[in-house]
């Protein structure tokens, strides 16, 4: 392996799917990401979950992260799980943050999701949990 790749920076996508248009969390995860010493890629908002899969193998990247607030977070990480393996991708860590009820996350995690993170986590949580995924 090259020096360069040796040295490439994990490169994290943070997209916001579905309808919802409050972004400001996703934002300030991707922010504290980029400071952190990642490469972090942000989609924008009302992404559908083919857009988040596409762009994902498009910049190769090692990790998605998911930001739902509006409560579909069942449906769209299930159909983001089945795109991710449809494309040969699903060895992307994938985590999930935002409105998330207690009783949904073991189904999300039974999805094959890393980590959940419930509004008010703190970026070092999020990056510590990153190092993780990536040094096993």
């Amino acid at each position: 392996m090259s020096e360069e790749a040796n040295q490439r920076k994990t490169r994290v996508l943070i997209a916001k799917p579905g309808l919802d248009g409050h972004d400001q969390g996703a934002k300030v995860v991707a922010y504290g990401l980029r400071d952190a010493g990642f490469e972090v890629i942000y989609t924008g908002l009302r992404q559908t979950p083919e857009q988040i899969a596409a762009t994902a193998l498009e910049e190769d990247v090692d990790l998605i992260g998911l930001s739902i607030l509006s409560g579909a977070h069942l449906s769209i990480t299930r159909r983001l799980m089945a795109l991710l393996e449809e494309k040969g991708i699903k060895d992307k860590v994938v985590f999930v943050g935002g409105l998330i009820p207690k009783e949904d996350i073991g189904k999300l995690k039974e999805m094959g999701i890393a980590e959940i993170f419930v509004s008010g986590a703190s970026i070092s949580s999020i990056v510590e949990c990153i190092n993780n995924c990536i040094s096993k």
